[in-house]
């Protein structure tokens, strides 16, 4: 696919039909700004022009998305790059963000000094200040650390700031899956969570499996839109061989409670008995203090592979994803999990559905919903979650429905969302919104990737999805068969 790139902002907007019907999908990635960078050659397999992991942030018609752009093998990309549309997402235009060495021919020396970037996650706030934090890394010597910057257009970034940094012992310390959320009713305050795997076995974000003989999650906040940020502190503790993953902040705008939710990964006997379960922390004085870990539910997923062929496919298969209801302060949570493995059997061939826990008490107790998905038989994973205005709850995911017994070859992958207007209990008019790709297209990183999470946000009436797919339903774009842009962002309207 033609991609063309502008020597200041990237012009966005073009539009894939694929074949199997479904709406037209905007493709809102488009070129490749660190297409010359050299960091961290010949530490890994880098996937040009290869982006995943979207998130995407709205208020009114502003709309500000960001991703990981050249993905690597062995963790984290190039570095990352936003979006923003000024008109509900109909159009976009694109600029790199300061998060890597790569970025410096856009941003001069105001970059992280570090050769990848990872966790992309925008927010926006009251006063339309984007907020935007990461994790930065050296493929090489594992010096890491998690920084924020802000943005008035969603697409050129100031006050880029260091939370934490591992400069002499990063083998031993790796921040992972940052996360950041603006305070939707106090213009300037936004909130920045992160784990730090202590000892951990991986590069940061490449492998979330990977055991560490702690992993607390850290807190920090901005007062003054984003110039300084405080100390960072643990809000969630872990005790030896626990630890947390995909910490993200969600407040309540009626008492302005905070709720920090995360995967909390445990070993009750030996590392064969691990357990992990959705869970969270909370404060009611604006992040000062904290209550104890509390668990939802188990989440007993099993992971995802191509039916046919075993491939293994990169899922957020441990990531928890929350979302609030902004009139009522209901509390959503999903993931993705095999009820066949919840019972005991889990070599009995179930595939992850995804699961649904809601909360109208303040996270006091909790009532599932299982699965979401409408069609069952072939996985389904990587879902996210948002609820709108007037209280309808939307749940993205990805699954398999259109591989057939006999397909050995390619991964029709397709993209969907589902809705609820009765508080999580009933969830119907699945709707496509983009695919079917080949997802065995895709760049491998730990499995075939495009992203342990995705984008998606209340917009009006409606709901804006970002997400990652490859382009092309057969073999074609991939690298290996000589293709040269793989995948891409995309989004779609009307939902």
């Amino acid at each position: 696919m033609q991609r063309i790139l502008g020597a200041i902002a990237l012009a966005a907007g073009a539009t894939l039909a694929f074949s199997t019907g479904a709406l037209a999908q905007t493709a809102i990635s488009i070129g490749d700004p660190y297409s010359g960078c050299t960091a961290d050659a010949g530490t890994g397999t880098n996937y040009a022009s290869a982006e995943v992991e979207p998130r995407v942030s709205v208020s009114g018609s502003f709309a500000v998305a960001a991703w990981q752009q050249d993905r690597w093998s062995n963790g984290g990309a190039h570095g990352l790059v936003s979006a923003a549309s000024t008109d509900g997402g109909s159009t976009w235009s694109e600029y790199p963000q300061p998060f890597s060495v790569c970025a410096q021919p856009f941003y001069r020396f105001q970059v992280a000094q570090y050769n990848r970037a990872s966790d992309p996650w925008v927010s926006i706030g009251p006063d339309g200040t984007v907020y935007s934090n990461a994790i930065t890394f050296n493929g090489s010597n594992r010096q890491n650390g998690v920084f924020a910057a802000t943005s008035k257009d969603g697409l050129h970034w100031t006050n880029l700031v260091p939370l934490v940094q591992y400069i002499t012992n990063g083998g031993q310390f790796s921040t992972d899956k940052n996360s950041i959320t603006a305070d939707p009713d106090h213009a300037g305050v936004a909130y920045s969570v992160w784990d730090t795997l202590v000892s951990a076995t991986d590069e940061p974000d490449d492998n979330p499996r990977a055991f560490a003989y702690n992993g607390n999650g850290y807190f920090s906040k901005t007062t003054d839109g984003g110039k300084q940020w405080s100390a960072p502190v643990v809000i969630f503790p872990t005790t030896e061989f626990t630890q947390t993953i995909g910490n993200v902040i969600v407040v309540d705008p009626r008492n302005d409670n905070l709720y920090d939710f995360a995967a909390w990964i445990v070993h009750p006997n030996s590392f064969a008995n691990t357990q992990t379960f959705a869970a969270f922390v909370k404060s009611t004085d604006g992040g000062t203090t904290w209550s104890a870990p509390q668990q939802i539910a188990q989440m007993f997923s099993v992971g995802v592979t191509d039916p046919n062929t075993g491939a293994r496919i990169r899922t957020g298969n441990i990531i928890p994803e929350p979302a609030v209801d902004p009139t009522s302060g209901q509390l959503y949570v999903v993931w993705q999990e095999s009820s066949q493995f919840k019972r005991g059997n889990v070599r009995g061939g179930e595939d992850d559905t995804v699961t649904l826990a809601t909360s109208i008490d303040g996270g006091a107790s909790w009532k599932l919903t299982s699965p979401v998905n409408t069609f069952t038989g072939l996985p389904a994973f990587t879902p996210t979650v948002q609820v709108d205005a007037g209280g309808r709850v939307a749940v993205t995911y990805y699954d398999f429905r259109n591989l057939s017994a006999t397909n050995t070859t390619t991964l029709p992958t397709d993209y969907w969302i589902t809705y609820s207007s009765n508080g999580g209990s009933i969830f119907a008019g699945e709707r496509h919104v983009g695919g079917s790709f080949n997802m065995l297209a895709a760049a491998n990183a730990s499995g075939f990737f495009v992203g342990d999470y995705e984008g998606l946000a209340a917009s009006g009436s409606g709901f804006l999805p970002v997400f990652g797919m490859t382009n092309c339903a057969d073999n074609s774009c991939s690298l290996s068969n000589g293709g040269s842009d793989a995948q891409d962002i995309y989004t779609a309207s009307g939902f």
